[in-house]
Formats: structure tokens, C-alpha cells, sequence
């Protein structure tokens, strides 16, 4: 509960102050793909489906696929710049308003990537909100080894403090883990 109060009041607090920077990647993003806003149906909790919003990194042609299987060369020069600022995610915080996802937690999987979806079910992983960041994104660890994403994403929820809650996104903004692996 008290969790939940935080993501609602912090996510407020960062669409508010970071409106000026979402305006101007807005633009930006609409001169680089001519589509600024990626939306993409993701795995919430308990499986349930919802819009994931994020800020479009890649062609607009590109194939639905995770991060790991697309190839380098569908990201805009822009979008690299997106992605490793992880500004690409500052549209998430409607997510976590809306009560989609929490900024902590698993990172919401596409329904095609049914290995990890099975591993996250074993765990009970897929009972939690999915988050922006967590455990395994500060230790860079994505979605190309879905074991051990789901065990670490298992072992977070388990020590999932208000201390550990802040050290994530403390971490995350101060630039530690480097977003989702991409082919090369």
C-alpha cells in the first residue's frame, strides 16, 4: 500500500517537473522517427495485458520482438541516445500512474516470450506490478537469459523493503545497469 502511494505521488512529482524534457524529446523524437511514442501491449500482473508508453528508440518498421533479438541497426541514432540516458522511459510514469506498473518491480515482457513468462510463473512473479526498474536491470541482467531474470526478479519481490525500493531507483538514475542488450 504504502508502495503503491509512492509511485503515484513520485510519478506525479516526475511528469509535472519532467514535462519541459518529455515536450522537448517529444519534438525531437517526432524529427528522428516521425512517430515519437511507442506504445506496445506488454504482461502486467497476473498476465493481464496493458499498454506499455515508452518513447520510440527504433525504427517505426521495426519487428515486435525483445531487445536482444533486434538488431542494432533499427535503432535511431536519437534512440541510442534515449537508451542509454534511459529517457526512453520517462513515458512510463503514466504506466505507474495508472497503476499498470510500479517504478519497481519486473520488467514487463512481451506475450511472445513465453520461456520467461513460464519461469516468472514458476517464481510468482507475475502476481507483482511489473516496474520500470529493479534488481535486475541495476545489475544488468535482461531478458536474453530468462532464468535467471525471473530468479532475480523472484529475489527481489522477496526483499522488496521501502530501504530496497529507494536504492533501486536511486541507482537507476545515477546511471547504474545499461538497459537491455542488443544484437550486434
Amino acid at each position: 500500500m504504502l508502495i503503491r502511494l509512492l509511485d503515484v505521488i513520485f510519478a506525479l512529482l516526475g511528469l509535472v517537473f519532467g514535462l519541459p524534457v518529455l515536450v522537448i524529446l517529444t519534438v525531437i523524437g517526432f524529427f528522428d522517427t516521425g512517430s515519437p511514442i511507442f506504445r506496445q501491449q506488454r504482461v502486467g500482473r497476473n498476465k493481464k495485458p496493458f499498454t506499455l508508453v515508452k518513447f520510440r528508440t527504433m525504427k517505426p518498421d521495426t519487428a515486435h520482438v525483445a531487445s536482444h533479438l533486434a538488431s542494432s541497426s533499427a535503432i535511431t541514432p536519437f534512440g541510442s541516445f534515449l537508451r542509454k540516458s534511459k529517457l526512453d522511459e520517462l513515458p512510463q510514469l503514466w504506466n505507474v500512474l495508472w497503476g499498470d506498473m510500479s517504478l519497481v518491480g519486473p520488467r514487463p515482457c512481451l506475450f511472445n516470450q513465453e520461456e520467461l513468462i513460464t519461469e516468472r510463473e514458476k517464481r510468482g512473479v507475475l502476481q507483482a506490478r511489473p516496474g520500470i526498474t529493479g534488481l535486475a536491470q541495476v545489475n544488468e541482467i535482461d531478458m536474453s537469459t530468462p532464468e535467471l531474470l525471473a530468479e532475480t526478479d523472484a529475489k527481489m519481490l522477496q526483499n522488496l523493503t521501502l530501504a530496497n525500493y529507494f536504492k533501486y531507483i536511486v541507482m537507476t538514475v545515477a546511471g547504474k545497469g545499461s538497459g537491455d542488450r542488443i544484437k550486434r
